[in-house]
């Protein structure tokens, strides 16, 4: 299973859908043929065109070569791991991760988080879930790009500077490199001036969810965050959410 150009079985010769318009492709890196098969059959049937890799030296030769929308990508892979195939891809061209994982361990979640995954899902997942995420990365990445703030705001967290134009954070004036969900995150939080921020604001605000799920996600981002920035960036009001600034009790 090597840069495979997938569709579902029922048209084992089509590579693109047969009824509606191409708007995405996601490519697929999943070592597990079962699993693949599933995602990408499922992705099909919604209008995606699939690419389908199992390791991660051809995930990256395939997305230097197709230039996806979108990755989904699985942290344990034969070869080099996800977080290294994410760093790779990131460092040749941003592109929107969603990366999967049969652990839950923190530190590896952060450090996918910290290389440019903008979302994790824990297997065993729900497809249903699953699309809903990926269109839910992909509204704010088209938002983003559609965005062109006519005035420079720049936005203030006690030492940190945030550019909202130019999308850059600086700390005590020294540049701190952020992904773009991180950035988006710690932006709204400035924005909403000290004001606590549920979970399910923020998932709907920064991820897109629609459904509220994903708090995990929330959480993980602000710990990455904390620990480029510092934990008086983001104060945690428990039960209820985060705000800007503060500390991380409340």
């Amino acid at each position: 299973m090597h840069g495979i150009f997938t569709s579902p079985a029922s048209a084992p010769h089509s590579g693109v859908p047969t009824v509606g318009v191409v708007s995405h492709r996601i490519l697929i890196v999943e070592d597990d043929r079962t699993i693949a098969r599933a995602i990408a059959d499922r992705l099909f049937s919604e209008g995606f065109v699939c690419d389908v890799s199992g390791d991660g030296l051809d995930a990256i030769a395939v997305a230097s070569a197709r230039h996806p929308d979108l990755v989904v990508l699985d942290l344990m892979l034969p070869g080099i791991d996800g977080i290294e195939v994410c760093r790779r891809i990131q460092a040749v061209r941003p592109t929107p991760v969603l990366m999967l994982t049969a652990r839950s361990e923190e530190p590896d979640l952060l450090v996918g988080l910290g290389v440019g995954a903008d979302d994790y899902m824990t297997k065993p997942f729900s497809q249903k879930e699953l699309v809903a995420r990926i269109r839910a990365i992909l509204r704010r990445v088209e938002r983003e790009r559609a965005e062109t703030p006519s005035v420079a705001a720049t936005l203030k967290i006690g030492e940190l500077s945030i550019d909202v134009a130019k999308r850059t954070v600086l700390l005590d004036a020294v540049s701190v490199e952020l992904t773009a969900t991180e950035f988006d995150l710690l932006a709204n939080l400035a924005g909403h001036d000290g004001a606590v921020r549920s979970r399910r604001q923020l998932l709907f605000e920064v991820w897109g969810h629609r459904d509220g799920s994903g708090d995990r996600t929330v959480d993980s981002h602000v710990r990455s965050i904390r620990r480029k920035v510092g934990d008086d960036a983001i104060r945690t009001v428990h039960g209820v959410g985060y705000a800007a600034g503060g500390g991380t009790d409340s």
